[in-house]
């Protein structure tokens, strides 16, 4: 049974969340504020944890900088940040802090366990995709699709769930263009019209830890109009 950390202060929003996930089979802790949360993830209670649905208008810390520091502890614990508008800024900064998805509020039930599912699932070890070789180098990037392994030049690189998904996607075909739309649908698993600011935040952080100069990128590369391709290098 997957485990969920629910971080929300407002009482009724959080129990309500809390029941309707726990009647899709999730078992739940819950937070009311970004120390609690990161105290309980430091726990033994933390240890159980596979997901954080996190909001980002908390009392003290915000959410942002809770992401930031749950970022910072692990790499590999997916992240779904709550938002009480749609507002622009606060989408782009709650990705760039280390966010993989996120959700508006008032969020319906079946939207809200759909993106959980879809970001467990990203989780999930069975990422290996493209060519038969299990370790690729590639000018001193080195992927392990067996072991879910990326360095670079000799530095172990650890990557969220899905960044280490676009690296797949995108080094599986080099040269090949993807349009956000269908990294969108390979990585999120977003049947639906998804956000594109979610492939350029994801994008964005993955540069930051593979590319030698960020904003030179001779890895992931983008397309103007059209998307992003791994290469040429």
């Amino acid at each position: 049974m997957p485990h969920v950390l629910l971080i929300e202060d407002d009482t009724s929003v959080r129990d309500g969340m809390e029941l309707v996930l726990r009647r899709h089979g999730y078992g739940v802790e819950t937070a009311a504020t970004g120390e609690e949360a990161l105290a309980l993830l430091a726990g033994e209670r933390g240890a159980r944890v596979e997901l954080a649905v996190l909001d980002l208008m908390l009392p003290g810390m915000d959410g942002f900088e809770v992401c930031r520091l749950i970022r910072a502890r692990t790499a590999t614990l997916p992240v779904i940040m709550l938002t009480a508008r749609g507002d622009d800024q606060d989408i782009v900064a709650g990705l760039e802090a280390g966010a993989d998805d996120y959700v508006v509020k008032p969020v319906t039930a079946p939207v809200l366990e759909a993106r959980i599912r879809a970001a467990l699932r990203r989780a999930e070890p069975s990422l290996r995709q493209g060519p038969d070789a299990d370790v690729t180098d590639l000018a001193g990037l080195v992927i392990d699709r067996a072991g879910l392994t990326v360095t670079r030049n000799g530095t172990p690189v650890p990557l969220p769930p899905t960044e280490l998904r676009v690296l797949l996607e995108l080094s599986a075909s080099p040269g090949r263009v993807f349009t956000r739309e269908q990294l969108l649908a390979s990585v999120w698993d977003h049947t639906f019209l998804g956000d594109s600011r979610l492939v350029d935040a994801a994008v964005g952080r993955l540069r930051a830890k593979i590319e030698e100069v960020p904003g030179r990128p001779r890895y992931v590369q983008t397309v103007r109009g059209f998307g992003y391709r791994f290469g040429p290098l």
